[in-house]
């Protein structure tokens, strides 16, 4: 069985007390995340429009950074699809037909500005902000993104080439340059796509991106592909990245983009390094990991890299391999460097019609109908939401469709700040446990004259209004006496909520029914009591909990008449009581 990492106040600096047992366990996986991270790097920068060995670099330079920063154990750092897909667009709208060498240098900057704001986020603790993008949202957001990558690789596996432009132009630019179709191109492409996919369902272990990108180079050399029509990523030069200082001329226009790349690539680094993370492993640290992605940006600007991230699927192949600790990483680092410095002659020989299947067979795993069905067997508003979010990557395209995605998230997070849930409570016969009035439960029990309300959640002016209507409703419904107001699952109150609150309780005093509350928190009680609620209510009108309200409403007889002086004198107790109880 495998021993836990231990957990510790020096958990993010690994290498300070690192355990000797692990070596072997990280050399093995940092070998099997290589052959992986490899054909998955030099994809990812034919997605961005870069050439090949820009990938390289960016599973390199930045990984070795992250891998010594970084508090996540599995994480495998290096690019993403998503990030590639973010990218490209990026460099489209601001650099449309410059060079590849001119690409480089706007990608050195959009990483280096990415980084920028990454290590600032740290550097100010905002590592709740991936909290604001719930999980269907994000589902959507990714489907939408792999949809859009099928897309741009359809042309690689045909080979021919289209004008690119906004989601359905390209569509239909495909259909119109069909006749074009390299069969040559068309059946590696199968050939490739046919070996990634069955390898990974029948032996899934095995790295059959790694296969798909030995074979594919294998065939070129063997049958002169290249002479055949059959497109070829050329020649790449061998060696390290020339460092280069980022061209900070760029940032008036690229700043936008790089900020969603951003929120991005933070997003599915922190989400990649939760989902792998084991137990007994510390849980990755989110601000610290927000500078750990930004210096690694940082750095891979200044070494030719495009934006960095955590990807999921090399993650995967990482933590099941038996990755202990970052060496893992490291390991995996020094393999590129290998390929870097003596095999990039071999690579050059990759046909593009092997890269653009390795993309798609690895991508094709974000359009999961299953992950939407399994939203919406659960929970149908949420669902709505994820196409949504999908529909805004397909549609407005990529960067927008971060914004819609976080339009969409923070909108679900002001629909359930307005849509507070609110329950008229009965008693279950026999017992002490209020609880919603219900088909269900038509037997429990209610006190005529008496109205029993319960909401959940802070009370504040964005609640307070519906939450008015609401019992407006559910009053000129029953016709109480009393209203008695559970406020138990009530943190606080917020000044405008009180205020209408206050009114409430006036308008409601002269149509001759009286508001009681019962359980208040003691944050709420404290705002109560300085509020002329308290003027109102006194602690006759102030219960610990529904139960002790509702004996105090049969022992009186008519609603808000009886013994006031009593129940006065009741609720000085029960209150001394409770600070007698905190004591």
């Amino acid at each position: 069985m495998d021993n836990p990492i231990p957990a510790g106040p020096k958990e993010q600096w690994w290498f300070l007390n690192y355990d000797r047992r692990f070596i072997r366990p990280d050399m093995i996986a940092g070998l099997t995340a290589a052959a992986v991270v490899i054909p998955k790097a030099m994809a990812y920068a034919t997605i961005a429009g870069l050439p090949i060995e820009v990938g390289l670099y960016t599973a390199f330079i930045p990984m070795v950074i992250y891998a010594i920063l970084g508090t996540s154990r599995p994480l495998s750092f290096s690019t993403t699809s998503t990030i590639a897909i973010l990218t490209a667009t990026e460099l489209a709208l601001l650099a449309p037909g410059r060079s590849p060498g001119e690409l480089v240098v706007v990608a050195s900057a959009l990483a280096f500005l990415v980084g920028a704001f990454l290590l600032l986020a740290g550097i100010l603790r905002l590592g709740f902000i991936a909290n604001f993008i719930s999980d269907p949202v994000l589902t959507g957001f990714k489907a939408g993104i792999g949809l859009v990558i099928v897309v741009d690789q359809i042309p690689k596996l045909l080979g021919f080439h289209i004008d690119k432009g906004p989601f359905f132009q390209n569509i239909l630019s495909i259909f119109q340059h069909l006749p074009e179709t390299s069969v040559a191109t068309l059946l590696l492409a199968l050939v490739t796509l046919a070996l990634v996919v069955g390898l990974e369902h029948v032996r899934p272990h095995t790295p059959a991106p790694l296969f798909a990108v030995v074979l594919g180079i294998a065939a070129s050399g063997i049958f002169a592909l290249g002479q055949a029509g059959v497109e070829l990523v050329g020649k790449i030069p061998a060696g390290l990245p020339v460092p280069v200082l980022p061209d900070l001329s760029l940032v008036g226009k690229l700043w936008p983009g790089a900020l969603g790349i951003a929120l991005m690539a933070y997003i599915e680094s922190i989400a990649a390094g939760r989902a792998f993370a084991r137990h007994g492993d510390p849980r990755p640290n989110s601000n610290q990991e927000l500078v750990a992605l930004g210096v690694a940006n940082l750095g891979g600007g200044f070494f030719r890299s495009i934006p960095a991230g955590g990807g999921t699927s090399q993650t995967a192949v990482n933590d099941k391999a038996g990755a202990r600790t970052q060496l893992a990483e490291l390991v995996t680092a020094g393999i590129v460097l290998a390929v870097l410095l003596f095999l990039s002659p071999l690579i050059s020989l990759m046909p593009q019609a092997t890269l653009a299947a390795v993309v798609v067979a690895t991508t094709v795993a974000l359009l999961n109908p299953r992950d939407f069905r399994a939203i919406l067997r659960v929970r149908g508003t949420e669902f709505w939401w994820s196409v949504i979010a999908f529909g805004g990557v397909v549609i407005f395209g990529t960067l927008q469709g971060i914004l819609v995605a976080v339009a969409v998230s923070v909108m679900t997070l002001i629909y359930a700040a307005n849509h507070p849930p609110i329950y008229a409570l009965g008693r279950k016969p026999g017992t002490d446990v209020f609880r919603p009035i219900s088909e269900e439960h038509s037997g429990d029990e209610t006190f005529p004259g008496l109205l029993i309300l319960r909401t959940e959640g802070g009370m504040t002016f964005a609640s307070a209004p519906r939450l008015g209507e609401r019992f407006r409703e559910l009053i000129m419904e029953a016709k109480p006496r009393v209203l008695l107001l559970d406020c138990s699952a009530i943190p606080n109150f917020e000044y405008t909520a009180l205020k209408l609150l206050i009114e409430a309780e006036e308008k409601l005093r002269e149509a001759g029914v009286a508001l009681w509350l019962a359980g208040l928190n003691p944050r709420a009680l404290e705002v109560v009591k300085r509020s002329p609620l308290f003027d109102a209510l006194g602690y006759g009108r102030m219960f610990f909990n529904v139960e002790q309200a509702v004996e105090a409403y049969r022992k009186s007889g008519k609603g808000s008449g009886g013994n006031e002086e009593g129940r006065a004198k009741r609720g000085e107790s029960q209150m001394a009581g409770r600070k007698e109880n905190r004591r």
